[in-house]
């Protein structure tokens, strides 16, 4: 069955957001260190730290952060110029940045929320590394919200503040190394209510919750900036929690894709009730694999390993079934073993195979005692990794008896998913006593207006037209466009044509935009709107200053040479390509126009606006047809 053939709301679909956004503030959370990002070559020097999961104020160790300790892993953090005592966890944290809560305060406004009278800060136990604290700082700062979509109003549960993990550089060999540019970052976390009965809704309630915080012209763009986890149910499985969804257009095939996982599962457990299956306990099957022309078999009994199996009675064709696009319930077993450092796991669905024979299929079975109905599962490994990682085989296999098991996974890029832990209980969360709380002022609030309402504006006003108000509204740079034409006084179309339509033309061509800042956008836009340059230049000077951005736009000008020509110049340019095409000016007339554009136009070497010299042409054009 594919996720096309389903009725959701037969399946009892339920479904919810978690938007996480980065907030685009001068300082971080709780200390005055940049925003800014860096690259790990950047990093002066580094340190490490081992992590271990603490009670709640309830005496309480939740299972998700017990679980992740059980992995032996160092972390090693990659510390900068800018990083300060804060973020190396040596120092107390300041009081919360005055700038991040006023911009929390306008998303609760444009998503109707109520905001709490005092603002706790509360410590959230997180042992994965991704905090050199082992824990996140996090307060929740309105409720009770509602967005509408299409198929209906979606409740808005709570909004959260809170300070952004470090970011993952890479795997070693003995753990993770981070690095702490990102670590303190202001992140709004949007939790919507389990209204969502569609993957088309799930959509489009994030990509509504989007535009509202993209509204404020006050959070961060570009990837790794915002992040969706979604909420999935159906009425016979259990709620999942999907992380990390990087792109919008993910999320409706990842809902489609969770409901085909939970709906194969629940006829996989139905199979196995039928067939009285059961999960044996582990084995030591070494000896079948003595010899073996398995590269992975034998690389590990060569370092010393040893073979690990567990016998799935009633499981056999069914380890195999695909659950998801190219996963099966065997990859699920799988990533249970990899959460231990094992590289995965053999199971008898798909074997031989691997450098595994059929003499060495059937030795197992009969090492195990399985039957024509049975599976055999194996992991190959170093031995105490093999026990780990088999005993991880055997809690997944139970599971798969009862149906789908809560837990959390994380999305991967084809929008299937992969197992990463089990669901956190509120037993990781526990007050913060360094941090005074915080008395919110909504009165001094505004509510920004929506990127909606500013495209009906940019054309209305402005006379934009509908495509580029939509590009410029929803784009990076509209606060600078409105400074431009409200303050400065340009063209509108002219602002917005090089904000939006230059910019994507120059990045096509490989121009390092990014390296423009609004202010060489500015004086570049200002220069060509009080005529210094013409509009032709534009491109040019801006390649100019991307490719060397100490320079001035004044100084690209001059290095260019996109000084304008006055009229005089232009007349004579002009006359002298017309006289040159004499005759066939006086054979085609106006129909030459076009081939002796370009000419002047090169002539010119784009120092004339092209108005102009089409002005001036026709009138020369005239005079000799």
């Amino acid at each position: 069955m594919t996720a096309a053939d389903f009725d959701y709301e037969d399946l009892g679909l339920v479904a919810g957001l978690e938007i996480h956004q980065q907030l685009d503030t001068d300082t971080k959370l709780f200390c005055d260190c940049p925003t800014q990002l860096r690259e790990p070559e950047e990093s002066g020097r580094s340190f490490t730290r081992y992590l271990h999961p603490t009670k709640s104020e309830l005496g309480e160790i939740d299972e998700a952060a017990l679980e992740e300790s059980m992995v032996d892993r160092e972390f090693e953090y990659l510390s900068y110029d800018t990083t300060c005592l804060v973020e190396e966890d040596d120092e107390p944290p300041h009081r919360v940045d005055r700038e991040a809560t006023e911009t929390t305060l306008e998303i609760a406004q444009l998503l109707d929320m109520n905001v709490v009278d005092q603002v706790n800060v509360m410590r959230k136990i997180v042992v994965d590394g991704s905090n050199t604290t082992g824990f996140q700082r996090s307060m929740l700062v309105a409720n009770d919200g509602e967005i509408e979509t299409s198929d209906g109003a979606v409740g808005v549960e709570d909004m959260l503040l809170e300070e952004e993990s470090c970011q993952r550089v890479e795997e070693t060999d003995d753990g993770v190394r981070f690095s702490l540019d990102r670590l303190g970052i202001p992140l709004v976390e949007i939790g919507t209510k389990p209204d969502i009965s569609s993957p088309e809704q799930a959509r489009e309630a994030a990509e509504r919750i989007g535009m509202l915080l993209r509204s404020t012209g006050k959070v961060k763009r570009g990837l790794g900036t915002i992040r969706q986890d979604v909420n999935v149910s159906i009425a016979e499985g259990a709620r999942i929690e999907l992380k990390g969804v990087q792109s919008l257009d993910d999320i409706d095939d990842l809902v489609r894709n969770e409901v085909r996982r939970q709906v194969e599962l629940l006829d996989i457990a139905e199979e196995l009730g039928e067939r009285e299956a059961t999960v044996g306990e582990p084995r030591d099957v070494t000896a079948v694999f003595e010899g073996t022309d398995s590269g992975v078999i034998g690389g590990a009994l060569d370092s010393g390993g040893r073979v690990q199996a567990v016998l799935l009675e009633g499981f056999d064709g069914l380890v195999g079934r695909e659950i998801q696009p190219d996963r099966r319930l065997g990859t699920e077993l799988s990533d249970h073993a990899k959460r231990h450092g094992a590289g995965g796991i053999f199971h008898t669905d798909e074997l031989p195979a691997y450098g595994v024979t059929e003499a060495e299929v059937e030795a197992l079975r009969k090492a195990i005692d399985a039957g024509p109905e049975d599976a055999v599962a194996l992991v190959a490994d170093d031995p105490e990794t093999a026990e780990l990682a088999i005993e991880a085989v055997v809690e997944r296999a139970e599971t798969a008896l009862d149906g789908v098991p809560e837990e959390t996974r994380d999305a991967n890029e084809d929008a299937t998913s992969r197992y990463l832990r089990p669901l956190p209980g509120a037993a990781r969360m526990y007050p913060e006593t360094d941090v005074p709380p915080v008395e919110p002022d909504v009165t001094e609030v505004e509510t920004p207006e929506l990127l909606t309402e500013k495209v009906e504006r940019y054309q209305s006003e402005f006379g934009l037209g509908a495509g580029l108000a939509d590009q410029v509204a929803y784009g990076q740079r509209w606060p600078l466009f409105e400074t431009l034409v409200d303050d400065e006084g340009v063209d509108p179309t002219l602002a917005a044509g090089t904000l939006e339509s230059t910019l994507t033309e120059l990045r096509r061509d490989d121009v390092p935009v990014e390296n423009l800042t609004d202010d060489h956008l500015r004086a570049a836009i200002l220069l060509v709107d009080g005529g210094d340059v013409p509009r032709e230049g534009i491109e040019d000077l801006l390649t100019a200053l991307a490719e060397d951005p100490s320079l001035s736009a004044e100084e690209a000008v001059e290095q260019e040479d996109l000084g304008g020509v006055d009229e005089a110049a232009v007349q004579e340019a002009v006359a002298e390509v017309v006289e040159r095409h004499e005759d066939q000016v006086e054979e085609e007339g106006m129909g030459a126009f076009s081939a002796l554009m370009g000419e002047c136009m090169g002539a010119l070497r784009g120092k004339a606006d092209g108005d102009v010299v089409s002005d001036v042409l026709r009138s020369e054009i005239q005079k000799r047809a």
